[in-house]
């Protein structure tokens, strides 16, 4: 009785700080954006593309932000085109009606 728990540490939930609003949340609330290994840049819905990551919420409002100030440029240590901005709005806006 009251031994079921015993021994089983609780799951540790990974935290991710997003880019445009800079609050801690948890991972799987976030959305990755990748620079794969060959350099193209673009959004990880999944998760699971090989690359490195940075992470935002799942609103318009962080996007406009880290697009204005250059923050996911910084974060992936590469050049980010207005083009590939104007493709993660429309990706993130389809998740939406989604």
């Amino acid at each position: 009785m009251g031994n079921e728990n015993k021994g089983l540490k609780p799951r540790k939930i990974p935290m991710r700080q997003c880019l445009g609003c800079n609050e801690h949340k948890p991972k799987m609330t976030l959305i990755r954006i990748v620079r794969s290994p060959e350099g193209e840049v673009s959004l990880d819905l999944t998760g699971k593309k090989s690359g490195r990551g940075a992470y935002i919420c799942r609103n318009m409002a962080c996007l406009r932000k880290v697009r204005k100030s250059g923050r996911v440029a910084r974060a992936l240590e590469c050049e980010i085109r207005p083009e590939v901005y104007d493709r993660m709005e429309a990706e993130l806006s389809e998740g939406d009606e989604a």
